[in-house]
């Protein structure tokens, strides 16, 4: 076996180990899980990506229902194929604790916390909504 037939096991043995986590930390790595193709057999349950959400990670999905994948069945576009992961039903993301500058919020971003939607007030926002008002912005409550 090469080098890169052992970093294609490794990569596949880490994105089906990635399929047990929960929704909170697969959105911390969501860069392992496999892109949507037309045409793949996806079982209910299954974690993919397609697209970009609003701080650029790949966007994530959970399968709801067991198909084969068409062209015109897009995961944003069939709710009841796929259900996106870290978007409320109102599609805002859900806010999860950014793990440096390159998954930092920035100024206008909206994101929801416990059951509230708040608006980052800078760029590089690392902080947690609602603990400080100087850099969160309350902007909806539930």
């Amino acid at each position: 076996m090469n080098r890169l037939q052992a970093a294609e096991q490794l990569r596949r043995a880490i994105q089906l180990l990635a399929q047990s986590l929960t929704d909170e930390a697969a959105l911390e790595v969501a860069t392992v899980y496999p892109s949507w193709q037309a045409g793949v057999v996806y079982k209910q349950g299954d974690i993919l990506a397609h697209g970009e959400n609003a701080v650029g990670d790949p966007q994530l999905y959970r399968v709801a229902q067991g198909h084969t994948a068409q062209a015109d069945w897009l995961p944003a576009d069939t709710p009841a194929l796929y259900t996106a992961i870290g978007l409320t039903p109102g599609g805002h993301p859900v806010w999860a604790k950014p793990t440096g500058a390159h998954d930092a919020y920035h100024i206008g971003d909206v994101v929801s916390h416990q059951g509230a939607l708040y608006e980052s007030l800078i760029d590089g926002n690392t902080t947690e909504p609602g603990t400080d008002d100087r850099w969160w912005k309350l902007v909806e409550e539930r």
